[in-house]
């Protein structure tokens, strides 16, 4: 069953900078719009092969290590909640934006060597997301077809970031902003991870 909850993580995971996002920003920077919208389908294969490998190695040594899931949960919600403060410590130092036009294949490696895809099929995805097909069906679409404005808003936000066209639309406030929902989350992701052992 899908939840709110769910989509609310995978949002604003995806939406916080990261590797991916930066790459993104770079592209729409460099290439424009148009011909960075290109490299979405790179990023979509990158997660759906990451989560789904790492989902399918934690299910099959959750069965002899039963515990696993729950302690890989609780370390997720110790990344997330350490992305939290480095975001917001770090939103005052400017991004580096400047880099060579981005390819596909980079961003399909940035995307495949990704801790959050770890972080996603450890903690976002339900346990039964790995041990049913119909489940693991349901979130992957849900997932993938969110990676595709989020994907379009990191683009843009390149060219409005670098023009200051809307002054309160700025590196800082977007980390801190991130800052602030992803401790919102991983306090509860560490409830339930502590309650599950």
């Amino acid at each position: 069953m899908m939840t709110w909850l769910f989509i609310g993580l995978v949002i604003t995971i995806l939406l916080t900078p990261g590797p991916t996002n930066t790459l993104l920003a770079s592209a729409g920077i460099h290439s424009g719009f148009r011909k960075s919208v290109q490299l979405v389908p790179a990023e979509a294969i990158g997660y759906f092969l990451s989560i789904s490998i790492w989902g399918v190695i934690i299910e099959s040594v959750s069965s002899t290590v039963p515990w696993l899931p729950a302690v890989l949960k609780l370390i997720s919600a110790s990344y997330i909640f350490y992305l939290a403060v480095k975001l917001w410590r770090t939103s005052n130092v400017a991004t580096d934006l400047n880099q060579p036009a981005i390819t596909a294949k980079a961003l399909f490696a940035a995307t495949l060597l990704n801790p959050k895809g770890l972080l996603f099929a450890s903690a976002i995805f339900p346990h039964d997301a790995w041990s049913n097909l119909s489940a693991y069906a349901l979130h992957i679409s849900v997932f993938l077809s969110l990676i595709v404005p989020i994907a379009c808003f990191w683009i843009s936000i390149g060219s409005v970031l670098v023009s200051n066209r809307v002054s309160w639309l700025n590196q800082c406030n977007l980390q801190r902003t991130a800052s602030i929902v992803l401790m919102s989350f991983s306090l509860p992701l560490s409830y339930s991870a502590i309650t599950s052992i």
